[in-house]
């Protein structure tokens, strides 16, 4: 079974400067939706930072504690000190569906492992204090049959749980399709059990 529980998104942009020992860390955040759209700007902030000593990133898609995909680079950095860090953060801060690009230009000063994972770290840290983040919760899709009669009383817990009503027809009696909140779906069902004494019949459509 698939996690239902809802999570969130980075839903626009964000550009950050660090100066870390004279090396400038510019950290931009980009919502993205699948791993071509990451790897198209990625592209991009290549080609405008060309002069850059590294340009390392990381992208998460999906749900960040249970990814569809996720990536990173070190771009030259020693092993595990950029491209990891980067991610880690994205993973902690939950931003799904967001692409980090960290474009340094060396000061002259070496940092050393441990200072270039703080850098970077603290670089994609720092930016996404500044995100602002989408809630994203896993829809399930439900159909009810009942009698007319309880049409009005069905309304008002689907108003309750927030649910979408997508569709209604009347034949014999009448049938509602709703679209709610995955995390809800047992409770909803439960309590429609409830409010119509099991005179009421539920179907899960797949799409």
């Amino acid at each position: 079974m698939s996690d239902i529980k809802s999570y969130t998104v980075l839903s626009s942009a964000v550009e950050h400067r660090l100066l870390e020992k004279n090396s400038e860390f510019i950290t931009f955040l980009q919502p993205v939706s699948d791993r071509e759209q990451a790897l198209h700007w990625l592209q991009h902030y290549r080609e405008h930072y060309k002069d850059a000593a590294h340009v390392c990133w990381a992208y998460i898609i999906g749900n960040t504690r249970q990814p569809q995909t996720q990536a990173f680079s070190d771009d030259g950095e020693p092993s595990g000190t950029a491209g990891k860090p980067i991610l880690h953060v994205l993973t902690e801060r939950e931003l799904g569906n967001c692409l980090a690009v960290v474009v340094r230009y060396f000061g002259g000063i070496k940092l050393g492992a441990g200072g270039l994972v703080r850098a970077y770290s603290a670089a994609v840290s720092q930016a996404a204090q500044q995100a602002m983040l989408t809630i994203v919760s896993p829809q399930s899709l439900l159909r009810i049959a009942a009698d007319f009669a309880l049409e009005a009383r069905i309304r008002q817990l689907l108003a309750q749980f927030d649910a979408t009503l997508l569709d209604v027809q009347y034949q014999q009696g009448v049938a509602l399709s709703v679209s709610l909140a995955a995390a809800d779906l047992a409770s909803f069902k439960l309590q429609l059990q409830e409010l119509c004494a099991g005179a009421v019949s539920l179907t899960e459509p797949t799409a």
